[in-house]
């Protein structure tokens, strides 16, 4: 039994996801479009193509994404990938940057910075109290 996907519903998970109401995004697509326009639009299974071209645009989501998207194999896949979360945590958390490091470095620049406004305050002293001195 194969299921179709419905385009219509995988444009209102996406708007949903990116945090978009459904007057902004008819706002975005024109002004012969409003909020129940969209509304109707998001209970279609399949929506023209030209049209999800324009909604691929204003939402900067592929339209691969509007008509390929399936929820339920997205589901099985994580629950297959992960087994119940048996997994240990490393599996979930794999930094490769060491955030102790990232600090050090960021005081050391802060520092830098520092030392270069004083350097430069010491000179323009130096200027002024030339100017003054003539």
């Amino acid at each position: 039994m194969e299921q179709k996907i419905h385009q219509g519903k995988n444009v209102k998970r996406f708007r949903e996801m990116l945090n978009i109401k459904q007057e902004a995004l008819a706002y975005d697509l024109g002004a012969d479009w409003n909020q129940k326009k969209i509304s109707m639009l998001e209970q279609k299974d399949v929506i023209e193509d030209s049209l999800l071209k324009q909604i691929s645009a204003v939402l900067k989501i592929p339209v691969e994404a509007f008509q390929n998207f399936d929820e339920e194999q997205a589901i099985n896949i994580i629950s297959n990938t992960f087994d119940n979360c048996q997994q240990p945590a490393s599996v979930f958390y794999n930094s490769t940057i060491n955030q102790i490091d990232q600090l050090i470095k960021l005081h050391e620049e802060k520092i830098a910075l520092y030392e270069r406004m004083l350097k430069e305050k010491d000179e323009m002293m130096v200027r002024l109290e030339k100017l003054i001195s003539k």
